[in-house]
């Protein structure tokens, strides 16, 4: 008899759609690179190429990796692709500064006929404005991550694959909003002072930590789903609970710890924060006179 782990991988198949749009996303991203590094090197540096292409690498594995043949079997599993979505992809993307090699990426008859009136119409301004407000980034990621572990809507998540994927959908794209005041990715414009950052992450770490702390020390299965699991593996479902919290408390802490840190270092470091980010306006100036540089501040 084939083993649990042989018998998940052997029913795991490339799921065609996600990792083709993964794909075309990383094709012109790097498209639109490549551009920009003929015309303006210094803008949109290497380890910015390198950083998109990992987040889009850790969605491919949270949503198309053979891991996905095993979160209905594992807690563990399910929060290592929970911690993907919200914690490692949105940042790393992010710090890709995604709008300008997307849009140089794109073919210029589609920027100027689609894309740009898209992207000058009003209402998508103010619906932008209202939801990258700190306190919405905030509210929605917290708001999200708690939603979605109450035992009700997990157990939905976990019979319905539909469900299942708007779960997904719904930690990615509140992941972008809770990382975007950190990362503040071009063109975006800082709506607090930094030295509100450090808090912003500091206090996102409480939600996280009781919700961690709550599956770690708790000594029953919360999610009554995996007890059918259990003769499957070595492992028993509250100790896969207790490693799943473990997962999520270690992962949380250190990835809102080592931003703040950074924030910190660059306040009590003003001169050496001005000049870089004086240097990278500078070369988004000048980009923002290319042809096919399109976007909310930039389009005329």
């Amino acid at each position: 008899m084939p083993s649990p782990t042989q018998s998940g991988f052997e029913s795991w198949s490339l799921p065609i759609p996600v990792t083709l749009a993964l794909l075309i996303t990383a094709f012109v991203y790097s498209r639109g690179w490549l551009r920009l590094r003929k015309t303006t090197p210094d803008t949109i540096p290497l380890w910015r190429l390198g950083a998109f292409i990992g987040g889009l690498f850790s969605l491919w594995i949270a949503m198309g990796s053979p891991l996905v043949a095993f979160d209905d079997d594992l807690l563990t599993i399910h929060m290592i692709q929970h911690v993907l979505l919200m914690i490692v992809a949105p940042p790393l993307i992010l710090l890709g500064a995604p709008a300008l090699p997307l849009l140089h990426g794109l073919p210029q008859r589609v920027v100027r006929g689609v894309v740009g009136p898209f992207l000058r119409w009003p209402p998508l301004h103010r619906l932008g404005h209202t939801l990258t407000h700190p306190a919405i980034c905030w509210l929605s990621a917290m708001g999200a991550l708690v939603a979605w572990h109450v035992p009700a809507l997990f157990e939905l998540g976990l019979r319905s694959e539909l469900w299942h994927e708007v779960e997904h959908a719904s930690f990615f794209t509140t992941g972008l909003l809770f990382w975007w005041p950190v990362v503040q990715p071009w063109p975006s414009v800082a709506r607090w002072p930094q030295w509100r950052i450090p808090l912003y992450l500091f206090i996102a770490t409480v939600p996280c930590d009781v919700l961690s702390a709550f599956l770690a020390f708790c000594d029953r299965v919360v999610y009554s789903s995996y007890l059918i699991e259990q003769q499957k593996f070595s492992i028993s479902p509250l100790q896969d609970q207790e490693c799943a919290g473990a997962l999520m408390w270690t992962c949380a802490t250190f990835a809102y710890l080592i931003p703040a840190v950074i924030v910190t270092t660059r306040i009590l470091s003003p001169a050496g924060a001005n000049s870089a980010e004086a240097a990278q306006a500078a070369g988004l100036r000048r980009t923002a006179g290319h042809p096919l540089a399109v976007g909310p501040q930039v389009i005329q």
